[in-house]
């Protein structure tokens, strides 16, 4: 049982409707909510200062807060945590929005890159937060790996798939490798890698270089975690991370402060090639998965919330992720299941044109 979870069970009736009143009102306002607030919608007949002292009771518990010297208070994260797992009421996507995507996933014209490009700005429009749509990964075992040198800064990893396809990717190799150190890595790799798809490379790559650490090459060593588990593609690539509604979050509150630290999130994720980190956290577990501030390092800075579903291939792999991206006081009962109806079209129609 979590933290939270234990705290939600220590909690009588009285206290977890103050704590979810407040949280509600915060979510609805974004301002902290007071106890004369609380009085005149509570259900039953109590004082202001019965309110206030259930609300200092949860201000010592952690899941509450007091942002300024007013009587507000405020959710913190781990009360935002403990009411996401344990009091939120998710309702499922309206007729509207459902048609939308709907109408988007209908059309079968264009490349599937095309298609998710409209799935991310329909989930932006829809939720009012940033969209991330992560396209899908080639899930074909690999045949063949070669590293070629191309300058002191810069290499190409050739990956020839069972099925006949091949992927040039550019990386930025680590400093002092040379060409023999880079035929030892490709060796290396080349002799696990039959039958293996990427993701599966990169967990026996991450155990072999545990288990044989003393046997390989520092430098191989480096060039396979910087050419495999870092990608570091240009131009076109099978794997890409679309980024839509950047205004929304930058306009989600106007603090000078939170201004700075979203936009220089947005502006690490625009340069970001990879984009392993989001279908790690994807592939943790079936179903939409909530990451509130600090819990997802990605977004730790930014003080922001992220909403993230994987989607499936027609054999049931983690192949992708949508999500959305918002401040902490995201409207999580609607924004779930709209994640969670996005993250399934787009795995049917990603299995369809497969």
């Amino acid at each position: 049982m979590t933290e939270t979870s234990n705290l939600l069970n220590q909690m009588n009736e009285r206290s977890r409707e103050v704590f979810r009143r407040v949280v509600e009102g915060y979510l609805a306002s974004g301002d902290p909510v007071g106890s004369r607030t609380l009085t005149r919608d509570f259900s039953e007949r109590v004082s202001a200062a019965t309110i206030r002292n259930v609300m200092q009771d949860l201000e010592y518990l952690g899941v509450l807060g007091s942002p300024h010297a007013s009587a507000g208070r405020v959710p913190t994260q781990m009360g935002l945590r403990m009411f996401v797992d344990g009091m939120i009421e998710l309702g499922e996507p309206t007729e509207q929005d459902r048609e939308k995507f709907d109408s988007i996933v209908g059309d079968n014209g264009g490349d599937v890159g095309g298609l998710l490009d409209r799935v991310g700005s329909a989930l932006s429009g829809v939720t009012q937060g940033a969209s991330l749509v992560l396209t899908p990964k080639h899930e074909a075992p690999i045949k063949h790996i070669e590293f070629v040198s191309l300058a002191q800064d810069r290499a190409l990893v050739v990956l020839v798939f069972s099925d006949g396809h091949v992927e040039n990717r550019l990386f930025a190799p680590p400093p002092g490798q040379t060409p023999s150190s880079m035929r030892e890595a490709a060796n290396f790799l080349n002799a696990l890698v039959e039958g293996k798809t990427i993701s599966e490379l990169q967990r026996t790559i991450a155990q072999e270089i545990i288990n044989r650490r003393q046997e390989i090459d520092s430098l191989a060593q480096q060039l396979v975690e910087s050419g495999l588990a870092l990608w570091q593609g240009e131009g076109e690539s099978p794997e890409r991370l679309i980024v839509r509604g950047r205004s929304n979050l930058l306009n989600a509150d106007g603090e000078a402060e939170n201004f700075e630290r979203i936009r220089s999130l947005f502006d690490d994720l625009e340069r970001k090639r990879d984009i392993a980190e989001f279908l790690e956290l994807a592939e943790g577990g079936e179903g939409v998965r909530i990451f509130i501030g600090s819990e997802n390092k990605l977004f730790s800075l930014s003080g922001s919330s992220l909403v993230v579903s994987p989607y499936m291939n027609a054999d049931r792999k983690v192949i992708g992720a949508v999500g959305v991206i918002g401040p902490t006081r995201l409207n999580y009962g609607r924004i779930v299941p709209i994640v969670n109806y996005t993250a399934q079209l787009v795995g049917k129609l990603v299995s369809d044109r497969s």
